[in-house]
């Protein structure tokens, strides 16, 4: 028995307030805006039909009502989608923009097969409603063959935040506007939203809320220093005279119920103050206070996630801050402090300075883990003076040794005041000859300290000079997956230097390049045309690009690409066709000019102003042909 009428006019009814409910929506100021405002935009280029049907009380067949009712459930999906992006942690979204991604992409299937169940042909709407309805159609099957491309900017930059105790203040400016972070309201209402994810831990991994308070600590800093006239502690202690701060029950140890310190975790999962729960087991008992299961050990782990968003409560909250140790000194083993042990340090570099080969390879090793398990050891390895004999250590024969002295150097380097006595103690030729003659994993590692050091403008010259780029290139060509991404991040960063361009160009780096981008299952497509779109900013760049014939996979990559390289395509077409009226003859011959008006309309911002910049050249030199 199929629905009464009263059932098909209520779905009707259902899906046009289910519109309204999109349509009403807050703008989205994350990083999935695009993907919000793209999804939002086409589900209310729908509600015409549903306006029109209740207007004319018209009879529906069963396949129909179907078809409606497929759709009820993907609009309320998309709302339920809609609604998350929009109100979670902005840290969050762009740490998990893959995962999303998949998921808007998921929703558009399922708004397209709804859509397809429903037969307009069948319905008695008018014929303009009829063409919005397929334009909308094909807007979602369009969307459902593209795939979301990452912000490379956006990864690098995070990526520094994370790695770098002090990272560059540009970085965390570009991270505080990119995530809509820029003032104290905006990251009180962020701690709010990492605290209330950390309640529910609705599947997230305790390294991602470290990491997110990692980031929103630094951006907290990099506001406040924006901000010189915003004095927090004094703003926030007239506010604390009034109100005594509710400690979160989460923050409070379960046996003293004091807000903790240095809060640990046993091996049942629970969280205690260290010196509470240390006092229990040295009592004698065998069992988890709260749960009174028999613990496994009696091993305590810090809980780095928690101590992160304990200081962020205390900071928003007036509240004195957990000491925090920052000397070198030595520290007790098992302590679980974040000290470094000095005396293990200068231990390992006397094995460095005076060890035989077998020892040397082994305390560089040490000292590659120690300077990648947190900042305290790097701020300390470097202390200990072990930066010049790792670079002494560059040029061992013995492959696993240089392998573990230049990842060594690349982990020190993360620290920013690393990165110059690194420089100073004459790493960068070192460096050079590494990613020219290493094994794969250190030229690899190489290519990722060269990009590491390369952040500074300096060090881009110097870098370019002692022949990296060439060696770079070769990378680009031979290497694994991984290798091939670090040796383009480098010469990305290189290339802002005008002479790396031309030392580029001069290496060849337009044929491997071309290569990367006609491979469309590389993996390489974005990196490919970044590097290109610089070097064309350069005439001698220009001039080698247009001879390497790119036309035709340029149009190729506006017409089927993902958004991120439609808009790096169109911006390098732009640049190549600007004062070339033979490559604006090639792209008009190739079909320019249909995928550039689509991409007008439906490619990102920057993609809309460059495809529109193209087809203002393209009817230029029509409009001179004719005359």
């Amino acid at each position: 028995m199929g629905p009464t009428d009263d059932a098909k006019k209520e779905v009707v009814s259902q899906l046009g307030e289910l519109i309204k409910d999109i349509s009403g929506l807050p703008e989205c100021r994350n990083v999935s805006k695009e993907l919000y405002s793209d999804l939002v935009r086409r589900v209310k280029l729908l509600r015409p039909l549903f306006e029109e049907l209740e207007d004319r009380d018209e009879e529906l067949s069963d396949d129909v009502v179907l078809g409606l009712e497929a759709l009820k459930i993907a609009f309320i999906r998309a709302i339920e989608l809609l609604r998350s992006v929009n109100e979670g942690s902005k840290n969050f979204q762009a740490l998990q923009m893959d995962k999303i991604a998949v998921k808007f992409r998921q929703l558009t299937e399922h708004i397209e097969e709804a859509l397809t169940q429903i037969p307009c042909d069948k319905l008695n709407i008018s014929e303009e409603v009829r063409e919005q309805i397929e334009l909308v159609h094909v807007q979602f099957k369009r969307a459902m063959g593209r795939m979301h491309s990452p912000d490379l900017q956006l990864e690098m930059d995070l990526a520094m935040a994370q790695k770098e105790k002090d990272p560059d203040l540009s970085i965390l400016k570009r991270l505080s506007k990119k995530l809509h972070l820029r003032t104290i309201n905006d990251l009180k209402r962020e701690s709010i939203a990492i605290h209330d994810m950390v309640i529910s831990s609705d599947g997230v991994q305790d390294h991602c809320f470290e990491t997110m308070s990692l980031i929103l600590r630094k951006l907290k800093d990099c506001v406040v220093m924006g901000n010189p006239n915003f004095d927090a502690s004094e703003d926030e202690k007239a506010l604390i005279k009034h109100r005594s701060p509710v400690i979160p029950d989460d923050f409070r140890c379960p046996i003293s119920l004091e807000l903790m310190k240095d809060p640990v975790i046993v091996s049942t999962g629970q969280t205690y103050e260290r010196s509470c729960i240390q006092k229990w087991l040295d009592a004698g008992h065998k069992t988890c206070p709260k749960t009174q299961q028999t613990l496994l050990h009696t091993a305590l782990t810090p809980n780095y996630v928690l101590k992160s968003l304990i200081a962020l409560w205390c900071e928003s909250n007036g509240v004195e801050l957990p000491k925090k140790q920052n000397n070198c000194s030595n520290s007790r083993s098992g302590a679980g402090g974040s000290d470094c042990d000095r005396a293990a340090i200068d231990a390992l570099l006397q094995k460095l300075a005076n060890g035989n080969s077998e020892q040397q390879r082994a305390a560089a090793g040490e000292l590659r883990l120690l300077a990648k398990r947190n900042a305290d050891n790097r701020v300390c390895i470097a202390e200990a003076g072990a930066i010049p004999l790792l670079v002494e250590l560059l040029s061992s024969t013995d492959s696993r040794t240089q392998e573990h002295a230049v990842t060594a150097l690349l982990n020190l380097s993360i620290h920013e005041a690393n990165k110059g006595s690194i420089v100073n103690a004459g790493a960068i030729p070192d460096i050079v000859d590494v990613l020219k003659n290493g094994s794969m994993e250190a030229r690899e590692n190489a290519a990722a300290t060269l990009f590491s050091l390369s952040v500074f403008d300096e060090n881009k010259v110097a870098i370019g000079a002692a022949g990296a780029i060439p060696a770079l290139i070769n990378l680009l060509c031979q290497g694994t997956p991984r290798g091939k991404k670090d040796a383009a991040t480098a010469i990305f960063n290189l290339s802002i230097y005008q002479g790396n361009k031309v030392r580029a160009l001069k290496a060849g780096i337009v044929a491997p390049l071309m290569g990367l981008l006609k491979d469309a299952g590389g993996g390489m497509m974005d990196e490919a045309l970044a590097i290109l779109a610089i070097l064309a900013s350069h005439q001698e760049g220009k001039a080698a690009i247009g001879q390497a014939e790119p036309m035709p996979v340029l149009v190729e990559v506006i017409r089927t690409g993902s958004p991120r390289n439609r808009e790096n395509a169109a911006a390098l077409l732009w640049s190549l066709c600007t004062g070339d009226v033979q490559c604006l003859r090639i792209a008009k011959e190739l079909g320019a000019e249909e995928v550039l008006k689509e991409l007008s309309e439906n490619g990102t911002d920057r993609a809309k102003r460059k495809a529109a910049s193209v087809l203002e050249l393209l009817q230029q030199v029509e409009a001179v042909c004719v005359s």
